[in-house]
């Protein structure tokens, strides 16, 4: 990597993660960054992360080899124009947007596709904000490098491509509209499911909120990512509009065919509908992470008793395995163990699992 100063145009979980990460990798790189939250940006300094706090737009960019617009989407596009002007012979601009058609468009307009490469790191939190970057959170994640049509981009798409590298990231090429195309499919439309299934529960429930009470397992795992910003998935949908409302369609017209099967009573073609879907399913890796991080976790099969919470704790703080959460399974209807335990990360949650296997405990 031969980038020796980056600026960051906002230092938010992603931006913050990327320069942690390259901090990481290169504490000898300079990072300035701008972001109208002056605190963050001081707290940023102090931890060593940003060696040049930025006041605005200006003067200092010229010396930067890279610069990230990592605000909202509907921001990245007008801080093109601004950042122009300052934009040094042989630098690029690139942005960490989740969706990249309306960005490249704005790109195309103002002349730009000599100087910019697109990016969309596909890692993200339940949490926002500086304060919760990590060096690490775009380990093992995809790092999407979306090119613009001019000569000169391949070679920048290259240079993204060894910061993606130098953060852990594995970074892959593709087609800015193929991208919006894809990230409609297994992003955005599965956020759009789970807040309209959980809106749909929500009103047919009844008033003693039976269906909440109860709701577990299956559930809660499809629903999780119903708990995301309502603000960021409104940006979404609006700049992604074209792509997901023709996979919404798509979904759409696959399930007025399974209510037709489920009312015909069609025992093939459901069981059809099953295994194919477990099928392809089984065949998707769960290594690489997502919008959300994946959820590490297993059931443990345990008698509820005075002390069984207490005493397993205690076998895993004897290897010194942190916990993030431990609950109990009230619904344990897809054959879930009594307690739910959830950890930070994979290696954690394989040594619990290898410590408590060493104790007979069934884990599930």
């Amino acid at each position: 990597m031969n980038e020796q100063t980056i600026a960051f145009i906002g230092l938010g979980l992603i931006g913050g993660s990327i320069a942690r990460g390259l901090k990481r990798s290169n504490p000898d790189i300079t990072i300035m960054a701008y972001m109208r939250t002056r605190a963050k940006l001081e707290q940023a300094r102090s931890e060593g992360i940003v060696d040049v706090i930025l006041d605005g737009i200006g003067e200092p960019l010229r010396t930067c080899d890279a610069i990230f617009l990592c605000t909202p989407v509907e921001y990245n596009a007008q801080y093109l124009a601004a950042v122009k002007p300052y934009l040094k012979e042989g630098a690029f601009i690139t942005d960490v947007g989740s969706t990249k058609t309306s960005i490249h468009q704005e790109v195309i307009r103002q002349g730009m596709e000599d100087a910019f490469v697109g990016g969309h790191p596909m890692a993200g939190s339940e949490k926002t904000g500086y304060e919760h970057s990590t060096d690490h959170l775009l380990e093992n994640a995809f790092y999407i490098i979306t090119p613009t049509a001019h000569e000169k981009s391949r070679a920048l798409s290259r240079r993204l491509e060894e910061i993606a590298l130098a953060i852990g990231a594995l970074p892959l090429m593709l087609d800015y509209k193929e991208h919006d195309q894809a990230v409609a499919a297994i992003s955005h439309l599965p956020h759009i499911v789970a807040s309209s299934l959980v809106n749909l529960v929500r009103d047919s429930d009844s008033p003693s909120g039976i269906m909440k009470q109860v709701a577990a397992g299956g559930f809660k795992d499809i629903t999780r990512i119903a708990s995301a910003s309502p603000e960021m998935w409104e940006q979404i949908c609006i700049a992604n509009q074209g792509p997901i409302a023709w996979i919404l369609e798509q979904y759409i017209h696959s399930l007025t065919q399974i209510l037709e099967q489920v009312r015909a009573g069609d025992q093939a073609r459901l069981h059809q509908l099953f295994a194919d879907s477990r099928e392809y399913r089984n065949s998707i890796t769960d290594r690489a992470k997502g919008a959300l991080p994946p959820e590490y976790s297993f059931s443990v099969d345990i008698v509820d008793e005075a002390g069984a919470i207490s005493t397993l704790s205690v076998v895993l703080a004897a290897k010194g395995i942190s916990i993030k959460n431990i609950g109990i399974n009230n619904n344990r209807e897809h054959g879930e163990g009594a307690l739910r335990i959830t950890f930070y990360e994979r290696e954690a949650m394989e040594a619990a699992r290898a410590q408590l296997e060493k104790y007979h405990y069934e884990i599930l």
